[in-house]
C-alpha cells in the first residue's frame, strides 16, 4: 500500500474511534501522519506527495500493531514512535516524562519578547522532565547558561540524552532537586511547568493523558502545592531585575482566587493555551507575606 493511502486509512480509524489529540497534533490526518512517519523514520517535515513510498510487509505489520495501540489502548503516538516536537525541535521521549506541548513553546520562539529585555545570561527550568524548555531556550539563546532540575531520577537521566543530542553538554548541567534544595545559583530567567492537575482534574482527563506518570501532573492542594512552594521561594534564586515563568494550567483560577492581592502578569498566546503567570523578583519580594 501507498504510504499515502494508509495514512489516510489510519486517520479514518482515528476518526470513528473516540481517539483523543492533545499531544502535538489537534485532528486524526496530523496524528496518523505522525505515527506512520515517527514509526518509518520520516522526517515530520517531508511533502508526502513527493514521497514515492509502497509499504512492505514487515512495515505493515509494525504499523499495524501501533495504530491498534493508538486507538484501542490510547497511547499516545509520542510513546509509540518515541519522539516529541517542542518550540521546532525534536526530543526523545518515553513514559518516564511527559509529553512536550507546553504554550511556553511560544514564548521561547519569541525570545520571550516583551517580558525580558536582554538575553538571560543564567536559566533555571524548574521541574524539567524531558528537558525541553531548558535545551530549547539554550538552543535560542545561544550564549546562556541554563540548569535543568527535576526530583525525578529517571527524568534527569532523559534530560541528559536530550541535552547531548542537542550538543549542549557544555552549556547545560542537569541537577537532580526537590525544587530549589540542591540549587544555589541565582538566575535572570526561572521557567517551570511543575505538576499543577487536582485529584478532581485528574479523574476527568482523556485515557491518553493516563499513560504519562501521575506524579508530574497531580499535585496536592488542588494543584496549587507545587506552584505555591516556587511562588515562595523563587525570589531567593533570582538575580535582581530576574523573572519566574510558570505554568499552572487550568489551576489558573484557583491561583488567582488564592493569592488575589498578588500582581501576576497572566499571559497570553496566539497559538492557544493558557495559565502561565509571569512575576518579578521583586514582586516576589514584595508580596512574600501575600504568598504563605
Amino acid at each position: 500500500m501507498n504510504i499515502l493511502d494508509y495514512i489516510t486509512q489510519v486517520s479514518k480509524q482515528l476518526e470513528e474511534s473516540d481517539s483523543f489529540y492533545g499531544h502535538g497534533t489537534d485532528n486524526s490526518r496530523d496524528e496518523a501522519a505522525y505515527l506512520v512517519c515517527g514509526t518509518l523514520g520520516i522526517s515530520h517535515d517531508h511533502d508526502l506527495r513527493t514521497l514515492n513510498h509502497n509499504l512492505d510487509e514487515e512495515e505493515l505489520r509494525t504499523l499495524e500493531v501501533k495504530v491498534e495501540q493508538r486507538i484501542k489502548d490510547k497511547i499516545p503516538t509520542a510513546y509509540l514512535v518515541g519522539e516529541a516536537w517542542f518550540a521546532g525541535l525534536n526530543f526523545s521521549v518515553d513514559k518516564r516524562v511527559l509529553i512536550p506541548r507546553s504554550p511556553l513553546a511560544e514564548l521561547i520562539k519569541n525570545r520571550f519578547s516583551p517580558l525580558i529585555k536582554t538575553d538571560p545570561k543564567r536559566v533555571l527550568d524548574l521541574c524539567a522532565g524531558s528537558g525541553c524548555l531548558g535545551v530549547a531556550i539554550a538552543k535560542y539563546f545561544k550564549d546562556s547558561v541554563v540548569d535543568l532540575s527535576d526530583n525525578d531520577d529517571n527524568c534527569i537521566e532523559l534530560a541528559k540524552y536530550n541535552v547531548e543530542k542537542h550538543n549542549l553538554s557544555g552549556r547545560i548541567t542537569c541537577i537532580q532537586s526537590d525544587l530549589f534544595k540542591n540549587i544555589t545559583d541565582r538566575y535572570d530567567l526561572i521557567v517551570s511547568n511543575p505538576p499543577y492537575v487536582s485529584d478532581k482534574e485528574y479523574e476527568t482527563l482523556p485515557a491518553e493523558y493516563l499513560h504519562e506518570p501521575r506524579a508530574a501532573l497531580v499535585c496536592n492542594e488542588s494543584g496549587l502545592g507545587i506552584p505555591t512552594r516556587i511562588l515562595q521561594e523563587a525570589k531567593n534564586y533570582l538575580v535582581k531585575g530576574g523573572i519566574l515563568i510558570l505554568e499552572v494550567g487550568q489551576s489558573e483560577k484557583n491561583l488567582q482566587e488564592r493569592f488575589s492581592h498578588v500582581p501576576f502578569l497572566w499571559l497570553d498566546f496566539e497559538n492557544g493555551g493558557g495559565g502561565v503567570l509571569a512575576v518579578t523578583a521583586e514582586q516576589l519580594a514584595e508580596y512574600c507575606n501575600d504568598l504563605n
